[in-house]
């Protein structure tokens, strides 16, 4: 495979790596950013190593060429991680908490501060934090392990003797990645890429960062904003409740709305509300001046919070996503109660010199703001979950995300889940999700953590009002009882729509008649409740030369120059925008950038050319 590099990666500075605040929705005004180059050891037992391999740039995995590293984590290896932490020794003598965030690690990690084992996580797609005050404190004491995540080997992590300086503290991680050998959720990664399948990554993969808090902070924001639509009614609210370990007196003061196409920071307009009751509780606020989030004037509104000596920043937007009915009878999707035709881009979230990682921030918006260029207003996130600040970029301007749960399961076996789907989905043939060694979830402990991992990820975006559907299986890549899920989804979030399982093994719920179309005839029959979407279509490729990672290249319908892929591509749209007076509700083109062999996207996986071309006479919509 060849290596590419996208403009971002190729310039980028290993000294001021992602250095945005990580966490848009619950900001301080100061962090200590950790990004850089860490010590790095791959070891076939679970031992922390006495001599390091060499340095890793964090938070680029591994088998990343921005890593340094470019090496592939194996199933039966381990990967560690060492770095010296700055700390602030005055604040921990002062009272402050020190917190350690993790953006994701991919798989599995433990956490050593000064040799003590200090947490386990499970899972590399969610962010989690740990307090490391007390580990900060006095002599680095040898640990051993529990043996949870080394199978029952003794970890040591530090060596002996040696006191940790007041002002620096050892940080040592051990990971484990099983990939796509176990049930855990692993998106298109896969040991032995190819096709619609692409190179697995290991490890840290987001940000890590710490910051110092009071000894009562505030630990979590739920906003639950209220626009009320319709003849005679106009009316803003939002509902917002400040958690926090100890029940405390908050202030909350909103600012007035303002749009952020162009900046990138909280506004200093003024105070328009103002709530104030306690933590733990939720705080409504009547909002003076209304402004709806739309596509065109994405608003936003930021507010403070206040509580006992801890102050923090977040946003949230008036905004309502529903299914109504048109004057013919026929499911519409709408924004604001008006009906929306979403016009969107299937997005992968691969790079090829970061892979899951983008290399800038600046990359992101250059995505997104493409897309927008084009006329799409829509990103389906397809079966990963992006650092948050991708989602701040879709929130200030205005693109509409379709977030898919990560698929898990054990192997999949194409042959039902691919082939005779599509079969299955050409005769309106209803397959029953309960097939559960079929559908690649026979392990109940891999169905128990796709709930919890799909309710965390819930609770985590919600407050992000660019998502308008939450995507919950897809394909049948670990499907299983997908109508129970939509009842667990739904307990978490009610506010927004739910595509119930995306192309194929539809269980007739959620809010969405899910349709993937790649071959054959397009055809669809309305319902009376659920609105219609194209979720996948398209996917046409044309291979770039000095622009294509593979010499092998995977789509549906190749095309040999420009001219042949835009005359199909042009053509398909047309038939597409016909399709919504019978009821077509929503759109997802395959996709917005080429990924390794498969090369059907609008932009080649560098970035650096686009492929389609607004044609003369044609619009998007």
């Amino acid at each position: 495979m060849e290596q590419l590099y996208t403009r971002w990666g190729r310039d980028i500075d290993s000294e001021h790596v992602l250095q945005e605040y990580p966490r848009p929705l619950l900001q301080r005004k100061s962090y200590v950013n950790l990004n850089g180059y860490w010590e790095y050891a791959i070891t076939k037992k679970c031992r922390g190593p006495e001599v390091y391999d060499g340095r890793i740039l964090v938070p680029f995995s591994p088998e990343s060429v921005l890593s340094g590293v470019s090496r592939q984590l194996q199933p039966e290896e381990y990967l560690w991680y060492r770095t010296k932490l700055p700390i602030e020794s005055d604040k921990l003598e002062a009272g402050f908490r020190l917190l350690l965030h993790f953006g994701a690690v991919d798989q599995a990690c433990q956490i050593y501060v000064n040799g003590q084992k200090v947490s386990r996580h499970m899972g590399g797609y969610l962010p989690f934090s740990v307090d490391i005050t007390e580990y900060c404190r006095g002599n680095c004491v040898l640990s051993d392990g529990d043996g949870t995540l080394c199978g029952g080997s003794i970890v040591k992590a530090c060596k002996a003797g040696g006191a940790a300086a007041a002002s620096e503290s050892e940080l040592v991680l051990a990971v484990r990645d099983l990939s796509d050998t176990s049930y855990h959720a692993r998106g298109k990664q896969k040991l032995k890429r190819g096709g619609m399948f692409y190179t697995a990554q290991s490890g840290i993969w987001q940000t890590v960062w710490m910051e110092y808090v009071p000894e009562n902070y505030v630990e979590e924001l739920l906003t639950e904003p209220e626009l009320l639509t319709g003849p005679g009614a106009a009316r803003g609210a939002v509902r917002i409740r400040v958690c926090s370990a100890a029940q405390m007196p908050v202030r909350i003061q909103v600012r007035e709305p303002a749009l952020y196409n162009r900046k990138m920071t909280g506004s200093a307009n003024g105070i328009i509300a103002e709530g104030r009751g306690l933590s733990n509780q939720e705080i409504e606020i009547s909002l003076p001046v209304m402004k709806p989030w739309t596509c065109e004037e994405p608003y936003l509104y930021y507010f403070t919070v206040t509580m006992g000596d801890d102050t923090v920043e977040s946003y949230f937007a008036l905004r309502t996503f529903t299914i109504e009915k048109d004057s013919a009878g026929i499911p519409r999707i709408c924004l604001n109660g008006q009906v929306q035709f979403q016009n969107g881009v299937l997005d992968q979230g691969y790079w090829p010199d970061g892979l899951y990682t983008a290399p800038s921030d600046e990359a992101y918006i250059f995505d997104i703001l493409e897309m927008k260029k084009l006329g799409f207003n829509m990103l389906r996130k397809h079966i990963k979950i992006e650092p948050q600040r991708w989602y701040y970029h879709c929130d200030r301007l205005g693109m509409v995300v379709w977030q898919d749960m990560v698929n898990g399961g054990s192997y999949y076996k194409h042959w039902f889940v691919t082939y005779a789907a599509t079969l299955f989905s050409r005769k309106r043939w209803m397959i029953r999700d309960n097939c559960l060694r079929l559908l690649s979830r026979a392990e109940q402990k891999g169905r128990r953590e796709f709930v919890r991992e799909m309710q965390e990820t819930i609770r985590l975006l919600k407050g992000h009002p660019s998502i308008a559907v939450w995507v919950i299986f897809n394909e049948g890549w670990g499907q299983f009882h997908a109508e129970k899920m939509t009842e667990l989804a739904r307990a978490c979030d009610d506010s927004r729509l739910i595509d119930q399982a995306s192309g194929w093994f539809d269980q007739e719920g959620g809010s969405l008649q899910s349709i993937h179309h790649y071959f054959f005839q397009f055809r669809f029959l309305p319902e009376k409740e659920r609105a219609t979407v194209l979720s996948e279509f398209g996917g046409y490729s044309l291979r770039i030369p000095g622009h294509s990672a593979c010499e092998k290249l995977y789509g549906y319908g190749t095309h040999k120059n420009g001219e042949s892929l835009n005359t199909a591509f042009w053509e398909r749209m047309r038939k597409m925008k016909e399709q919504i007076p019978k009821g077509l509700c929503a759109g997802v083109y395959t996709q917005l950038s080429d990924v390794e062999e498969e090369v059907n996207g609008i932009f080649t996986y560098d970035r650096e050319v686009r492929k389609i071309e607004p044609e003369n006479g044609h619009e998007f919509f």
